[in-house]
């Protein structure tokens, strides 16, 4: 059964920093790409970043418009493990963070319906 296991989340005060862990068991991700996408109250899921592959081991990292600049997607594949280090946080960055796993070929990487496998979640609490 595969499994996609967030943590790391938290509260923290606007300017700090977080580092989201995932971690995928089941299956190898290794050479798949890899997201996280997060929801705050009352909104829409929406993209944050992905890892995107380009050839043998090697993949781009896209990032959405708001959290670029702040926010660093990494992976590790040989611990099937994906990261979102999160800097400079701002209260708009508050939500469930998910992870995500698995893009169908040729599908666009910021929507979300087009993973396979995703993660349960972990909340992220910005105050100001």
């Amino acid at each position: 059964q595969v499994q996609l296991v967030e943590s790391g989340g938290g509260l923290v005060q606007a300017g700090g920093s977080l580092r989201l862990s995932c971690a995928a068991s089941g299956r190898t991700f290794s050479g798949s790409d890899m997201g996280w996408f997060r929801q705050a109250p009352g909104k829409d899921r929406e993209f944050v970043a992905a890892t995107v592959r380009f050839a043998f081991s090697s993949y781009y990292a896209y990032y959405a418009a708001s959290v670029k600049g702040r926010f660093t997607i990494s992976r590790d594949d040989a611990k099937n493990t994906v990261y979102l280090q999160m800097n400079s946080l701002k209260p708009e960055d508050t939500g469930v963070y998910y992870c995500s796993a698995d893009r169908r070929g040729g599908s666009l990487y910021s929507d979300y319906s087009n993973y396979n496998y995703y993660g349960q979640g972990t909340q992220v609490t910005v105050s100001s």
